[in-house]
């Protein structure tokens, strides 16, 4: 059975990456930093559905502590599926952003992904067969008032899902990024009404956390193997 970790994954889309990757029959490893009992949460619903996941907890900006826990994961064998769901978002317009928002929001978006994909490339190496998604948004794709840093992390991640892919390319290892538009949750709730959706969104409504694990399904398949370095954008239209 192959091994997937899915940092970030007791949120609303990353509850849903696991519960599709535990569906397509792989081991889950459900990472939380904050909120590790909602991370048990989900491995009793994927156990309860006959899946196979355990939860982790750490933080993806401490490279230290994320390179202790992930060599204790590995003791278990290579995870042969990672996808980085792992984010944060302090908005504010750039001209009053504390360096802490800068910073923090960087660490956990853009350092994060080097924290935990690094230790684990070796090892997904030797397999020669691997999967790496990177959960990234639209606005590093398109800019967005506000989030700069959000915007620039990101950015910087699709950079780095090109370059990744092409060093893994031939190890049959593929590196794509998906860069989600407005998915239904609390947070996009809070934000945007059914009205303005409509507005911005040329199928005139939110996406659902279940179409992003979808993809995420897809990618993560056989199926997908000659797909790589590509930035997809799932967002109803809006580009």
């Amino acid at each position: 059975m192959k091994r997937a970790l899915v940092t970030g994954g007791s949120g609303d889309i990353g509850r849903s990456i696991c519960q599709r990757l535990a569906c397509d029959g792989l081991h889950v490893i459900v990472h939380a930093h904050q909120h590790p009992d909602r991370a048990v949460e989900v491995v009793d619903a994927i156990r309860s559905a006959g899946g196979s996941a355990e939860a982790t907890a750490f933080d993806v900006a401490d490279g230290e502590q994320t390179r202790r826990m992930l060599t204790e994961l590995l003791e278990a064998g290579p995870i042969q599926v990672l996808v980085n769901n792992a984010g944060i978002h302090d908005d504010a317009p750039m001209a009053s952003m504390s360096p802490l928002q800068w910073r923090r929001v960087i660490d956990v978006c853009l350092h994060g992904f080097f924290n935990v994909t690094q230790p684990l490339l070796l090892p997904m190496m030797s397999t020669r067969w691997g999967r790496i998604v990177n959960i990234s948004s639209l606005a590093g794709v398109t800019g967005n008032r506000g989030q700069t840093n959000y915007a620039a992390a990101k950015a910087g991640l699709h950079g780095a899902t090109r370059a990744l892919a092409l060093e893994l390319a031939s190890r049959g290892i593929t590196v794509n990024a998906i860069a989600p538009g407005i998915i239904a949750g609390p947070a996009t709730d809070a934000v945007f009404d059914k009205a303005t959706i409509k507005t911005l969104v040329p199928m005139r409504r939110a996406g659902t956390p279940d179409e992003v694990a979808a993809l995420v399904g897809f990618l993560a398949s056989d199926q997908a193997a000659y797909l790589t370095g590509q930035i997809i954008s799932l967002n109803g239209g809006i580009i």
